[in-house]
C-alpha cells in the first residue's frame, strides 16, 4: 500500500472520504459472497481481502499524515476485545446476559449517556431500526416492542408485502420507516430518563 500510494497517481490522490464508496461496495460484496449459496471459499476469501485492503488503504493515508497506522488499528481492536470480554480474558464467569454485558461495557467505555449514541446515521432505515431495537432490548429498556414468534421467511415476505402495499398507495416505505424509527428513538430517550 505504501508503494501504491507513492507510485500510482490514482492511489496517491485518494482520501478517506473518496474511498467511502469503495468501502461500502467491498462490504456489500463480502455480504453477497456470504449469502450466495453455495458459499464459495474462493469468492469469500477474495472479497474479504478486498475489504481488508480498504482498511490498509485508510491506515496508510492516516500514517502519512502522522495520525495512526495499521499497528495502532490492530492494537486498538485487540485491546477492545480483551476489555469487552472479561469472562474470557479476565477470569470472570460468563454473564447470563451476553448482549447486555457487551452493551453495558461499550456504553461505559465510550461514556455514552444513551444506547442510541454511536448508532450510525448512514445505516439504512431497516438496519438502523434493528440496531436501535437490539440495543434497547440488550439494555432492558422499558419500551414496548413486538415479540411474537416469526420465521425469517415470514419476515422477508412481510417486508416485501409492506413495500408493495406502500408503493401501491403512494407511500415511500423508507421514509415511513425513518419516521417510525424517530418515534421509537424518542421512546427510547424517554425510557432512559
Amino acid at each position: 500500500m505504501r508503494r501504491l500510494r507513492a507510485e500510482c497517481p490514482w492511489d496517491a490522490q485518494q482520501t478517506h472520504r473518496s474511498l467511502v464508496k469503495h468501502l461500502i461496495e467491498e462490504a456489500a460484496e463480502v455480504t453477497d459472497a456470504i449469502e450466495t449459496e453455495p458459499v464459495s471459499d474462493a469468492d469469500l476469501r477474495e472479497e474479504l481481502g478486498d475489504l481488508l485492503m480498504q482498511v490498509y488503504f485508510h491506515a496508510e493515508i492516516a500514517r502519512t499524515q502522522n495520525r495512526f497506522d495499521i499497528e495502532d488499528i490492530a492494537r486498538g481492536i485487540c485491546d477492545k476485545l480483551v476489555a469487552r470480554h472479561p469472562w474470557v480474558f479476565g477470569g470472570e464467569d460468563d454473564p447470563d446476559d451476553l448482549d447486555g454485558a457487551w452493551e453495558r461495557a461499550k456504553q461505559a467505555e465510550k461514556q455514552r449517556s444513551s444506547v442510541l449514541e454511536g448508532v450510525p446515521d448512514s445505516l439504512s432505515a431497516l438496519a438502523r431500526t434493528m440496531k436501535v431495537v437490539s440495543r434497547s432490548r440488550a439494555m432492558h429498556l422499558d419500551v414496548a416492542m413486538a415479540d411474537d414468534p416469526i420465521s425469517a421467511d415470514e419476515v422477508g415476505q412481510q417486508i416485501i408485502a409492506l413495500v408493495q402495499r406502500a408503493q401501491a398507495c403512494g407511500v415511500d416505505p423508507d421514509q415511513a420507516a425513518r419516521g417510525a424509527l424517530r418515534a421509537l428513538e424518542d421512546q427510547v430517550h424517554e425510557s432512559e430518563l
